[in-house]
């Protein structure tokens, strides 16, 4: 299956893709409201509830751009590479699993969102200075010597 292809099937089947697909996919965060789907071996990851799409959108968000200073960028609002894109998620949900839900054994991206809400109450509230300590601390898995990948 070439690109262009995949890309149309994956529009079709995936038509909520989950904003921190990258991080569950790496199996690095959890979450109750995502729907695995597999197309042309390969798997993408789909919200199952729109009112919590726009709010992870709204998290997603807020983390892009208050880790700019972690990243050593100026502009996050441009297109970043896959590596800062996965330090701010999986890291950003770290930060916040630090903050919120430090019992827990992995994030779980909607009860961290919710625990967020109502300890803070809006997005914009969030204590990011401790959350961006998350974004800061991630590293991303190390090829090894003759790692083909």
């Amino acid at each position: 299956m070439d690109e262009t292809a995949y890309r149309n099937a994956k529009g079709e089947i995936n038509r909520l893709p989950c904003v921190f697909e990258r991080a569950l996919l790496a199996r690095h965060a959890v979450c109750e409201l995502a729907a695995s789907h597999q197309i042309a071996e390969r798997e993408t990851v789909a919200c199952s509830q729109p009112a919590a799409h726009a709010g992870c959108a709204r998290l997603s968000e807020m983390l892009r751009a208050k880790s700019a200073f972690a990243l050593g960028v100026t502009d996050t609002r441009r297109i970043l590479p896959h590596a800062m894109l996965m330090k701010i998620q999986c890291g950003g949900l770290d930060g916040m699993k630090r903050v919120f839900d430090p019992d827990a054994l992995a994030p779980n991206v909607r009860r961290l969102l919710r625990l967020a809400q109502e300890q803070c109450g809006a997005l914009e509230a969030l204590p990011y200075s401790e959350i961006v300590k998350g974004i800061a601390a991630w590293k991303g898995r190390r090829r090894h010597a003759g790692d083909p990948t």
